[in-house]
């Protein structure tokens, strides 16, 4: 039921819409911004966050936003930064996510400065282009020219631009526990999930997807312990074999098949345009997620299993001592994606039933709980509205995330967060994470429009 209401919503908001126009000289600036932000090298350990955050809180100033309502909250070497939008208080807040920090990018292995913008063959070039600096571009030069317009929400609009969203998330776990005041919403849009793709043959927009849940993370170590001696006088019980042996029990194990709105409606989108087999178990499982067959044929791809259920994967392996003595210790490093809904304790107590008593497995880090927010009609309304303001009549679908990001510790603290951003790929041009990340220079201009188009709609949204 849930499926077939779902695709309703998303054929009644798919209708084509005129687009929206920028304010003069609104690319030039944009650009402008692009650049700057690009050089600031905000990767971990190089304390630029907060020379990134100064910049910016002085463009929002120079566009008429009051000082008391600009606040960079330093975290270590890193920063937040936390801008209210004032309006006349009706209904509660929308806040508006993204992160300033970027993975590290070394200059010798790229084939371009990675910290300086480069227009080149239909592209800009450089870390953050894509992840997400762009959305970080668009958001802000939002606020500034809805602010000189005279524009006045209905409610207050709420930046929160994170500092280490890529690496600990301490900037967005110290906003929801120690400032939450700044930062509390009625529901927050991300910059940093969900997004649209463009075909790989024409270049033509195909689907946007709408991201409202994003599975957790959680390591746990699997210890195997042994006496250990001699190596001329081996034992039955060895504790690399037992690790070995919980390794091949963890390699079987399938965690439960689960499912919510989000994923049931991204199945129904993706079948038909998938095809083959696998696309025809995509729309049968959209339809009833209790086929087995379905299900299975589905966990067959890699791209894919991580949808339908909890994932745990063996990613590192140390052990023993000495190359002539038995081992005393032997443990392997084991990685989670948590399904939205399941708690981290129960996937630690379900690990440790798969791999026996013979081995200990143990929280290693940090681990967190995710629950997936709810399918609202006000936040697909918007969002659709301003996607077609681009890139008329194309589908509206669902998603859930494999990976996670802020938005994760945001619906941890109860606020519902969906993934919006408005940037725009082909597949074969995700280079995010990775060397000569770029993004179409038509994707980023046409992100300006969609994000004021999408600060109007909830501004004014009851």
């Amino acid at each position: 039921m849930r499926s077939r209401s779902l695709l309703l919503l998303l054929a009644l908001f798919s209708s084509p819409l005129l687009a929206a126009e920028l304010a003069p000289g609104a690319r030039e600036e944009a650009r402008d911004m692009f650049e700057k932000v690009i050089a600031f090298k905000t990767s971990q350990g190089l304390a630029q966050v907060p020379a990134m955050a100064a910049y910016l809180s002085d463009r929002l100033r120079s566009a008429g936003f009051d000082e008391k309502d600009i606040h960079i909250l330093p975290v270590g070497e890193t920063a937040s930064l936390v801008v209210r939008y004032r309006g006349r208080g009706k209904p509660k807040p929308v806040l508006l996510l993204a992160h300033m920090d970027v993975v590290t990018a070394n200059p010798a292995e790229w084939q371009r400065d990675p910290f300086k913008l480069i227009e080149e063959d239909g592209y800009f070039f450089g870390r953050g282009t894509s992840d997400v600096k762009s959305e970080i571009v668009a958001i802000t030069t939002a606020f500034m020219r809805l602010r000189r317009a005279g524009f006045q929400p209905q409610r207050d609009l709420i930046i929160a631009f994170t500092g280490d969203e890529e690496t600990t998330q301490a900037t967005a776990r110290d906003l929801v526990e120690r400032h939450r005041e700044l930062i509390d919403a009625d529901f927050a849009l991300n910059g940093d999930g969900g997004g649209g793709s463009f075909a790989e043959d024409t270049g033509k927009a195909q689907l946007f997807y709408l991201q409202g849940a994003e599975k957790s993370y959680a390591t746990f170590e699997l210890t195997a312990r042994n006496p250990g001696g001699h190596s001329s006088q081996p034992r039955h019980d060895n504790a690399i074999y037992e690790l070995a042996d919980a390794l091949k029990a963890l390699q079987a194990h399938q965690f439960p098949v689960r499912w919510n709105e989000w994923t049931l409606g991204s199945f129904a989108a993706a079948g038909p345009a998938t095809g083959g087999d696998l696309g025809a178990a995509m729309s049968r499982f959209a339809a009833d997620p209790s086929d087995a067959t379905a299900s299975a044929r589905i966990a067959r791809e890699h791209a894919y299993v991580g949808r339908t259920r909890t994932t745990c994967v063996a990613t590192m392996l140390k052990g023993g001592h000495a190359e002539n003595a038995l081992a005393q210790t032997a443990a392997a490093t084991v990685n989670c994606r948590i399904f939205p809904g399941t708690r981290w304790e129960d996937v630690r107590s379900d690990l440790q039933r798969v791999v026996g008593d013979k081995v200990e497995v143990k929280q290693a880090g940090r681990a967190f709980d995710s629950v997936a927010s709810p399918l609202r009609n006000d936040v697909l309304k918007a969002v659709t509205d301003a996607v077609h303001s681009v890139y008329p009549g194309i589908p509206i679908v669902p998603d859930q995330a494999s990976y996670y990001t802020d938005g994760s510790v945001l619906r941890a603290a109860g606020i519902p967060t969906y993934g919006v951003s408005g940037i725009f790929s082909k597949e074969s041009d995700n280079f995010a994470h990775g060397l000569n990340e770029r993004l179409e220079i038509r994707a980023f201009y046409n992100s300006l429009v969609y994000w004021e188009r999408l600060i109007r709609n909830v501004a004014s949204s009851k």
